[in-house]
């Protein structure tokens, strides 16, 4: 049986991750279109800020109390909120103050200290973060705090018949000092690699091959999102007019393929590049599109090609040959890792190459595998 500092503990690192995977396409979109690149230390950081947002929450309701007849009776100590925010110092005389040593294991201090130590990330974030200074991380911290303690007072907003935690203005106290020692100590962060944006913003980056992956996993993962989402409406539409939802395996597997695979396919690898610059929903996010060997948007033979030899071909297969899919996926792999710009087999039969989709900003500047290629640009761009 996990105590309550533990069970806090992971039930805030589960909720962090879980947030995260719901925000990591949009933050992926966020983080190339406002900061250029990635940046894995940024996205670790964020990562921190969410874990931590749900540590707050779960160190404020968990443990959970048990609600039995008495239970009103058991908690009778803490319905009187604390409104004098020093009354700690009055505690800590109640246990041995006679030495450094002795203070330091006062029950009562500890929990003053464990009340600052829990709101310094809080100042750190809101400084590294979000840029804020320090009057909005004192207001922001004294806010949060206010919130957590009338949470307290209010026995979970009225859920329960009476408080099971303290309101004691004295966390307030420390709560706020907290956010603001986080302030002071919050350019520690800097030190986290990975957050620095080493090209302006508007400028072309080198297209990796992490990052051509990257887009590919966000093609295959919006597919996916959309196929489940049809299907998951049609049974839906079924059981409206049938009354019934079909039981797996049951279910027309050509309308299967269709729905999961095919249709989400095509819209989102085929169409969607045809009436735009030729990228996919994928590259699009991580700012990439493809390219002739001019630098131009493809015509849409050469799209169609690349589709059906590429990720859309992908799902082609795995709806009526997976085998055949399998091989495909293989096979592009090897392409993708040996061949010059990483270009992958739907780009060597295409006859594409993938671009940083700022380049149309630059002329006909092309950016690939680490290394950038000029032509035609003014002299002060080649300095």
């Amino acid at each position: 049986m996990l105590s309550g500092t533990t069970l806090s503990a992971v039930v805030a690192v589960l909720g962090g991750f879980g947030l995260a995977a719901v925000l990591v396409v949009p933050y992926i979109a966020w983080s190339y279109h406002r900061r250029g690149e990635l940046g894995l230390g940024h996205a670790v950081l964020g990562l921190g800020f969410l874990i931590y947002s749900f540590a707050l929450v779960t160190y404020t309701l968990l443990p959970l109390p048990e609600v039995d007849t008495t239970f009103c009776v058991k908690h009778a100590a803490v319905t009187t909120p604390v409104l004098a925010p020093l009354r700690f110092l009055d505690d800590m005389h109640k246990y041995d103050t006679s030495g450094i040593r002795a203070v330091l294991r006062n029950p009562a201090l500890r929990q003053v200290l464990f009340n600052v130590a829990l709101f310094v990330p809080l100042g750190m974030f809101l400084r590294h973060l979000f840029r804020g200074g320090l009057a909005l991380t004192l207001s922001t911290g004294l806010l949060i705090s206010l919130t957590v303690e009338s949470t307290q007072l209010t026995g979970v907003w009225f859920l329960f018949q009476c408080p099971y935690r303290l309101f004691d203005t004295g966390d307030l106290l420390s709560n706020t000092l907290g956010a603001g020692v986080g302030f002071l100590l919050a350019p520690v962060l800097n030190l986290v690699p990975g957050q620095r944006v080493r090209v302006p913003m508007g400028v072309p980056r080198a297209v990796t091959r992490r990052r051509r992956l990257l887009g590919i996993a966000l093609d295959l993962l919006a597919v996916w999102v959309a196929g489940n989402g049809l299907l998951f409406g049609a049974k839906l539409a079924n059981w409206a007019l049938h009354g019934e939802v079909p039981r797996r395996g049951v279910w027309n597997p050509l309308l299967t393929s269709v729905l999961a695979y095919w249709l989400p396919a095509v819209l989102l690898l085929l169409v969607a590049p045809l009436l735009g610059n030729g990228g996919t929903i994928g590259q699009r996010i991580v700012l990439l599109r493809p390219a002739d060997r001019l630098g131009g948007v493809p015509r849409w033979p050469r799209v169609v090609l690349r589709f059906l030899t590429g990720s859309g071909g992908y799902f082609v297969l795995v709806g009526a040959a997976p085998d055949a899919a399998l091989l495909l996926v293989c096979t592009s792999f090897v392409f993708l890792v040996h061949t010059t710009g990483g270009r992958g087999l739907s780009g060597v039969l295409a006859g594409l190459t993938v671009i940083d989709s700022r380049v149309d900003r630059y002329g006909t500047r092309v950016a690939h595998d680490r290394r950038y290629r000029f032509e035609h640009l003014p002299a002060e761009e080649h300095r």
